[in-house]
């Protein structure tokens, strides 16, 4: 049985029942074409247990495993077989002992838990404990309106559950944010624009560029395809935007999902003066901030929505501590980074990513259609034996096993690259919120959250899954199979529950895989908002700690000798040392700009209002193209912002210099490699 179904994001998707009685004629038969000749028996064996689960689908004695979501009745069980094929080949390579089988256990949480591991997730420890963190008051201090709430909801919550419990005496909320109305509110800062990766400059508005191929990220359909183009905005938090949403243009009331065709929205973003930051733009000090209000803006973006943000409180499962397979990626990295420092992409995953981007792309049925069981075993033990005494030949490998062990790295992953903690979250996002923007802001903020070493890891991994589809004229794979075959190996984790939840998740991930892939642009982009928190945080602290000092009455003595010389601010990680004469101070609007690396290591420069970064580094090539080396020269070098109120921000070529400056006159100048 059949149905059709418009979400709320206006789009008509096409479902099917899974209790109706009624086969889908043609539907075994055209599977069983679909295997190659040369299969060998066990991939038979697969298919066959692929037909069956088909016919499970169908069969009406099933009951009921799940109620339909807005993602499960929008696919028919026809677009459903590669996931379930997918998820028979796991099953049987976890059979035949090719992967260890490693269970998740799940932990209870007791009444008030939540909200204290939650308050210590966002940086906000210290109102569990009562002491007078100046971190924690520099956060509070960028807060706005919905992100207080929300931390106000939880903090009360976990009061509340302490006096239930007369565990200890607990700090009324007022006490904390100096309130006096029996409903304590958070002060929070005002809502406005804020201009990207920057302070809201007074009187200033964002100033919007004509949409070119530089100007704005444009993530969508594929050239041809049917969609509407949307704006994305990061100047205002996510959560504050919902309550001024405004109406989204309707998709025709006909209009059928296809999984051939695969249309989403198109979306642009912007430039504005200030450009874009990547994650990677950013100083790990400041991104751990951005990990802390993204965790409070997702809880402050669920609340608007009235969707509850539910979290696995999981058991910490220890892997192997060398090795390849099974190993948790940050120790893999670890050891990596001893042969290659700085690496953020295990060296394995790599060299996996790399085989298949050379040869196996356009290789038809790439990640669909599976190895030979018995190879990938061999492999897999031969790579643990061979892989970093570079001894291993990689011609041997074909390209469907190199597929094989490439899923094979991401299942036996002791906790999933997606981590299991904000598995609930991730399937929520699709089946409570309709509209495929608001699924997005959810999913940037998610991806946010994501430790650094997953982060990475998977933007390697989905940059590689948009090449295959790139290929689809050859490889036959389109974005929906791609993300019908990639969703069970990222999101069905190993638990006592696992048969159950993947039925519920099936067509809901095989959706965030598609989002992941399409949008991979834009979510790996740091929302500007965040970044204006963080400089505002970061301001806060320092004012802290200037008046802090103050009361040290051996450091007043020591200001009093000190009168005369300019104050300068703590110099961050990554500033450069330079000779006192080229120290002195600037005129307003004068920026010196540091290349330690060039044989002209410094300039002045007087910005104009169309200045821009990209602009400083041509003079500087300009000024360089003799004298430097020539290692310098093949180097891709970016302008940095080191220091005042931020720690380390590699610019966008297209920011205005002018307005960077103007949101932090502490800051140093320094061009230098990007961090790759």
């Amino acid at each position: 049985m059949t149905m059709e179904m418009k979400d709320s994001g206006s789009v008509v998707l096409t479902a099917y029942h899974p209790h109706s009685p009624a086969r889908i004629p043609g539907m075994e038969q055209s599977f069983v074409q679909d295997v190659p000749p040369s299969h060998s028996p066990g991939s038979r064996k697969s298919f066959s247990r692929c037909r069956r689960i088909n016919r499970m689908l169908s069969n009406e004695s099933v009951p009921p495993a799940f109620s339909r979501s807005n993602s499960q009745a929008s696919m028919d069980s026809t677009s459903m077989e590669d996931f379930w094929c997918e998820v028979e080949s796991i099953k049987e390579s976890r059979e035949d002992g090719s992967e260890e089988a490693m269970l998740l256990e799940f932990k209870p949480a007791d009444e008030g838990e939540l909200e204290a591991e939650w308050l210590q997730d966002v940086g906000l420890s210290t109102l569990i404990s009562g002491a007078e963190e100046e971190d924690g008051q520099a956060l509070l201090s960028t807060l706005t309106r919905t992100q207080a709430a929300a931390v106000q909801k939880r903090y009360n919550t976990y009061t509340q559950t302490l006096r239930k419990k007369n565990k200890h005496t607990v700090r009324d909320v007022r006490d904390i944010f100096g309130t006096n109305d029996s409903s304590p509110t958070f002060e929070t800062v005002p809502v406005s624009p804020v201009s990207s990766n920057g302070i809201q400059l007074p009187g200033q508005k964002p100033v919007w560029k004509s949409v070119s191929s530089k100007s704005c990220l444009d993530c969508g359909t594929d050239k041809g395809s049917p969609s509407i183009t949307e704006e994305l905005s990061y100047e205002v938090s996510f959560s504050e935007s919902i309550t001024v949403l405004p109406k989204t243009q309707e998709w025709p009331k006909n209009q059928r999902f296809k999984k051939e065709d695969s249309a989403l929205p198109k979306f642009i973003v912007r430039k504005s003066r200030f450009g874009l930051t990547e994650v990677g733009d950013l100083s790990p000090e400041d991104m751990k901030k951005i990990r802390y209000l993204s965790l409070i803006e997702l809880t402050a973006f669920y609340d608007a929505l009235g969707v509850e943000l539910k979290r696995n409180r999981v058991e910490r499962v220890r892997g192997r501590e060398n090795g390849l397979f099974g190993v948790p990626l940050t120790v893999l990295l670890e050891n990596d980074q001893k042969k290659v420092p700085g690496i953020k992409v295990p060296l394995i995953f790599q060299k996996l990513l790399l085989k298949l981007e050379e040869t196996g792309l356009e290789t038809e049925g790439i990640l669909r259609v599976p190895g030979s069981a018995s190879r990938v075993k061999n492999l897999h033990q031969e790579l643990e034996a061979k892989f970093y005494e570079d001894t291993f030949d990689w011609d041997q490998v074909r390209n469907n096993d190199a597929a094989g062990l490439l899923k094979m790295f991401i299942r036996e992953l002791p906790s999933p690259l997606f981590t299991v903690e904000y598995l609930p979250a991730f399937i929520t996002l699709v089946e409570k919120i309709s509209k495929i923007k608001l699924q997005l802001q959810a999913l940037h903020l998610l991806i946010m959250l994501m430790p650094e070493a997953n982060r990475d890891t998977a933007k390697a991994f989905l940059q590689f899954l948009k090449k295959v589809v790139a290929n689809e004229g050859k490889n036959k794979m389109n974005l929906w199979n791609v993300s019908m075959i990639v969703a069970p190996n990222l999101f069905i984790y190993k638990g006592k529950r696992a048969n159950q939840q993947e039925m519920q998740a099936a067509a809901t991930t095989a959706h965030i895989v598609r989002l992941l892939i399409r949008y991979q642009d834009i979510l790996w982009t740091v929302p500007s908002f965040l970044i204006s928190q963080v400089r505002k945080m970061n301001e806060a602290a320092m004012n802290n700690s200037k008046r802090q000092l103050m009361f040290d009455k051996g450091v007043r003595k020591l200001l009093r000798r000190k009168t005369m010389e300019r104050e300068r601010p703590e110099r961050p990680e990554g500033a450069v040392t330079f000779p006192p004469y080229l120290q002195s101070d600037i005129p307003e609007g004068v920026i010196r700009v540091y290349a330690p690396l060039h044989s002209k290591v410094s300039m002045a420069i007087q910005l104009n209002s169309q200045t821009k970064a990209k602009d400083i580094l041509a003079r500087f090539h300009c000024e360089n193209s003799h004298g430097s080396s020539q290692n310098v020269r093949g180097q891709i070098q970016s302008l940095h912002e080191i220091g005042g109120n931020i720690g380390q921000h590699c610019l966008d070529p297209d920011a205005f210099m002018l307005d960077v400056y103007r949101a932090n006159p502490q800051a140093e100048w320094v061009i230098k490699p990007k961090a790759s």
